[in-house]
């Protein structure tokens, strides 16, 4: 699946293009902008980076159609609607823990407090907590580094691990192109 997300000046709503592997293209609104990473690219990098293959990016690549998703082109297969609400269902518990643990990973990237209960309460090994907010403060810098109106593309794929390790990161750079081209 490839997520494009866009550069703003300031912190209006984000819009990301969702190019799942099926072919249905979607346009995303989010919280984010300016100087910030948007939120949806604070999921994908996390999820990812803690192998997270159950997440927000997983269920949409499963096809989870969120309210602030646009159906933009591409045929979606029958009875999407359907398979859409009943993933939800199914994954509520998993999804619930993706916003926790995103959340979690963004304030310590940005060094705001985070009590040790909240990170023992995840279930997941410090380390890679620590690893997962290293890898999003790098991206911070590089998200500000990026010029407005450029575009950063992820070509997000489910995170596997083999034997126990932890996935290889996404592919995930930003481009140089400007919106409207």
């Amino acid at each position: 699946m490839r997520l494009t997300f866009s550069r703003l000046a300031d912190r209006r709503p984000v819009e990301t293009v969702v190019e799942r592997d099926d072919g249905v293209v979607f346009a995303m609104r989010g919280a984010g902008g300016g100087a910030d990473l948007p939120h949806d690219l604070v999921h994908a990098l996390v999820e990812t980076e803690l192998g997270m293959a159950d997440g927000i990016w997983g269920c949409v690549a499963d096809g989870v159609v969120w309210g602030s998703m646009r159906h933009v082109s591409g045929r979606q297969p029958p009875h999407a609607a359907e398979r859409s609400a009943r993933l939800k269902r199914e994954r509520a518990a998993a999804i619930q823990r993706a916003e926790g643990v995103a959340d979690l990973v963004a304030r310590s990237a940005r060094g705001a407090p985070v009590l040790p209960g909240e990170a023992a309460g995840l279930g997941l090994p410090p380390e890679r907590l620590t690893a997962a907010a290293d890898a999003l403060a790098d991206a911070g810098r590089r998200w500000r580094a990026l010029p407005v109106g450029e575009t950063w593309t992820l070509d997000w794929r489910a995170p596997v691990s083999s034997r126990g390790r932890p996935p290889a990161p996404p592919a995930s750079r930003p481009r140089g192109r400007r919106r409207g081209r």
